[in-house]
């Protein structure tokens, strides 16, 4: 386990300082909070010399974003955060554009289908015939899955449908402060437990939050692909990714643990913050690592 960013950037103070003003808020609309999300976040630098395309995947909407001298055969599946409800590819132009960047290769972003409109096993359903699809120009070996917060959970849950169902896995992945656990059992949910759970249930359904396809942290982790997971130390979620991180340890996977002190909740897709480009910057060197021998 390794904790990192002990310093705090000017950048990462003032944009906690500006969330705790806007945390008080009045309750919005799902339809709300997805324009408020894709309008802040389409602000974001998008480096020019990422090209971007969309295309169709998995009968999806998708987009590639292709690097400067981008590795061949080799990509990452992102699957973006948003509580199942809300995250869009515009909203997530500029944090897989960076990825892209830091792997040196293509990066495959999915619009799966969102909650309350499409529950489980929607997300999954998409992010596997994804997966699946992708494989027939990207060996699965040469993949990485990528995913932060509820993307995080999805992909866990991909790779073990895919296991389960005898595919290939990817060849490691990557997971941002994961959502892991919809029952929200971890000590560091504190007061915040209910407003958790009443947000996951608009996706879950009539399932028990224990299902593996939406609690990955509850599956049989024996056999999964390197790993590498960041969180914030001090948010909401943390558990989530340590008690995965005993899990895996205890399956066997090789997995590694990155703690960010003094920084939040998905810090690494707010692409303006330093910490953010380390924490992007480790990410591009696992893929090397695992990916590009």
């Amino acid at each position: 386990m390794a904790v990192l960013s002990a310093t705090v950037s000017k950048e990462m103070r003032e944009f906690i300082a500006g969330a705790k003003t806007a945390g008080q808020k009045t309750h919005k609309t799902v339809a709300e909070q997805r324009v408020d999300l894709e309008a802040f976040m389409s602000a974001l630098n998008v480096p020019s010399e990422v090209q971007l395309q969309d295309f169709v995947l998995a009968n999806r909407p998708a987009r590639k974003y292709t690097p400067p001298n981008a590795t061949a055969n080799a990509g990452v599946l992102c699957l973006h955060g948003g509580g199942y409800r809300v995250g869009s590819l515009n909203a997530y132009n500029s944090f897989m554009s960076y990825i892209a960047l830091a792997c040196q290769a293509p990066v495959f972003g999915l619009d799966y289908r969102l909650a309350p409109e499409s529950r489980y096993p929607a997300a999954l359903d998409d992010a596997v015939a994804a997966f699946v699809e992708l494989s027939e120009i990207v060996p699965p070996k040469k993949m990485m899955i990528l995913g932060d917060s509820a993307g995080g959970g999805l992909a866990l849950a991909c790779l073990l449908r895919l296991k389960d169902q005898d595919l290939q896995l990817s060849g490691c992945a990557t997971l941002l402060s994961p959502f892991l656990d919809a029952t929200c059992s971890g000590a560091s949910y504190g007061d915040r437990r209910a407003e958790f759970r009443q947000g996951v249930q608009q996706y879950v359904g009539d399932f028990p939050p224990e299902t593996v396809g939406v609690s990955p942290l509850f599956g049989d982790h024996i056999g999964l692909p390197p790993i590498l997971i960041q969180a914030a130390t001090d948010e909401s979620m943390v558990d989530d990714s340590l008690l995965f991180q005993a899990r895996a340890i205890e399956a066997g996977v090789d997995s590694r643990i990155e703690l960010f002190a003094n920084a939040f909740h998905v810090f690494q897709v707010f692409t303006d913050i330093p910490e953010a480009q380390q924490a992007i910057s480790g990410i591009g060197k696992f893929f090397k690592q695992h990916i590009r021998h």
